[in-house]
């Protein structure tokens, strides 16, 4: 009876870590499988046009706008990948860095640039995986904490030793781990649509409403099918994200320009640039 006593609770955490797993790869495969036949439906209605990808050969316009800032490469020691970002405002003025979201780059933080400039060195930073900024291949390489290791290591690259940090969707997960790993680096924290990780982990599993919501997490978890997903039929699942009235800017006046969609689909347009970004999710389930 002792023995079966000390054998029990490393049975029920196999047993809950089956459970969980099981759970999460049942989910998987039901997203995939309504997006599959979402797709099977657009092939019906429109053949001709539904697997034609369309890479941009060259950049809009406002991708280069020198009032926007200027656009630097750094190379971080440690992991050797190339960094890009953007920066506007002096140097030596109090940093603002910038994190953005999913599908982003920097260019989401544009009116940032322009509107904080005067009293910040304000620096948009495409992270790991997306935009100009290296890529590795390996999904091993996207994980929470290669991420924050990043953060860390660009301000010690770029001179500072703290910063105001601002984080938008997946860019504000980011921002709020560092804020609990490294607080000594943040003199304000900014986090727009993303609560605190434990808070968003206790209320995903007790509210199914928000697991189905969140359902893109587990969609991602699929090898490539995510990618073809979003690069099929000239890019239209990404159009839809930034114009629709579900995902896309709601305000009247301030929806994306033409030219500003184009930038976006321009930088995913590029070969293997959606995997990246994708790959953050994708070590997700590994670090809750």
């Amino acid at each position: 009876m002792a023995r079966l006593r000390d054998c029990l609770p490393r049975l029920m955490v196999t047993l809950r870590s089956l459970l969980f797993w099981s759970l999460v790869y049942c989910y998987c495969g039901l997203c995939a499988s309504i997006h599959l036949l979402k797709l099977l439906w657009s092939i019906g209605k429109g053949p001709a046009q539904t697997f034609r990808r369309v890479a941009r050969e060259h950049p809009p316009a406002c991708l280069n706008d020198p009032s926007l800032g200027t656009h630097c490469y750094v190379r971080i020691k440690d992991s050797g990948l190339r960094f890009h970002y953007v920066a506007a405002g002096e140097r030596g003025k109090p940093l603002m860095l910038l994190l953005h979201g999913f599908p982003e780059f920097w260019y989401s933080w544009r009116h940032q640039l322009r509107e904080f400039k005067s009293e910040y060195r304000v620096v948009a930073l495409d992270l790991r995986g997306c935009g100009e900024t290296d890529a590795p291949i390996h999904q091993e390489n996207y994980t929470l904490d290669c991420l924050i290791t990043d953060i860390k290591d660009i301000l010690d690259s770029l001179g500072y030793s703290k910063c105001v940090l601002i984080g938008h969707d997946w860019g504000g997960m980011i921002a709020w781990l560092i804020a609990i790993c490294y607080p000594e680096m943040v003199m304000k924290l900014i986090v727009i649509n993303f609560p605190h990780p434990n808070v968003f982990t206790e209320y995903i599993l007790r509210h199914p409403a928000q697991l189905f919501k969140s359902s893109y997490y587990y969609f991602f978890q699929i090898p490539w099918f995510p990618e073809f997903m979003f690069s099929i039929n000239d890019f239209k699942a990404l159009k839809h994200l930034f114009t629709s009235h579900s995902t896309g800017i709601g305000r009247k006046g301030c929806q994306l320009t033409t030219e500003d969609l184009e930038a976006y689909i321009y930088v995913f347009s590029q070969p293997g640039a959606l995997s990246g970004p994708i790959n953050h999710y994708r070590n997700i389930f590994r670090s809750v």
